[in-house]
């Protein structure tokens, strides 16, 4: 019996272990999911006028403005299309000067001329950068931009660092594709990774098995 002691403990240890990381990605999988019905639910709401409330993360708003000066370029895919730019401008409305991401050209497009235009927008508020040790420094002077930084692109045109993603515009015909906000670019992978550590847990209880069954047939 003793010297199947060590595996046993040892190989009930590593299940435990195992089975506790797969009940943790479960409570995860609960939490995101009911953090992505919120966001969905606020993204639902009647856009209400820009400035009229406090900002709100994912907050729908509508403004009438300008769409001026220079604008800045964010490095972004898009499926079934792919490489190109977010095109971040400054917006006028009300009296002051706030980011307005207004969607996706292709590279192609990138330094394609666009003129200031009047519009009447509806989008959604962020107020969260995307911003991380990881993020590669911009080239200001090639207007390239790893990431929508808020506070060092309010810097670069100028505006309040108040970041509105465009989803409907009153333009005719769009030069730039809107790209809405949505839920669908945030990760929620939680249940393939608990069903990895069960399967891991299922895995190591096999092999302490086979180990006991093999210490078993080993005379004494």
């Amino acid at each position: 019996m003793k010297r199947w002691l060590v595996p046993l403990v040892f190989g009930i240890a590593g299940c435990a272990v195992l089975v506790s990381l797969g009940i943790w990605q479960l409570k995860r999988l609960a939490w995101k999911e009911g953090m992505l019905a919120q966001i969905e639910a606020q993204m639902a709401r009647d856009p209400v006028p820009v400035f009229s409330r406090p900002f709100e993360e994912f907050m729908p708003v509508t403004a009438a403005g300008r769409i001026t000066g220079p604008e800045a370029h964010v490095l972004a895919s898009v499926r079934g299309t792919g490489a190109g730019f977010r095109i971040v401008s400054a917006f006028e409305t009300q009296g002051r000067r706030i980011l307005l991401d207004r969607g996706f050209v292709p590279e192609s497009l990138k330094n394609a001329p666009r003129p200031e235009l009047d519009v009447t927008i509806t989008g959604n508020f962020r107020t969260v950068d995307e911003m991380d040790v990881f993020t590669p420094e911009p080239d200001v002077a090639g207007n390239y931009w790893f990431a929508r930084d808020i506070p060092a692109l309010a810097t670069e045109l100028g505006a309040e660092p108040i970041l509105i993603i465009l989803r409907e515009t009153s333009e005719p015909e769009p030069e730039v594709t809107p790209l809405p906000v949505d839920t669908a670019g945030i990760p929620n992978d939680h249940l393939g990774y608990a069903v990895t550590w069960f399967s891991m847990a299922v895995a190591w209880a096999g092999m302490t098995a086979f180990l006991l069954w093999r210490i078993g047939r080993r005379p004494d």
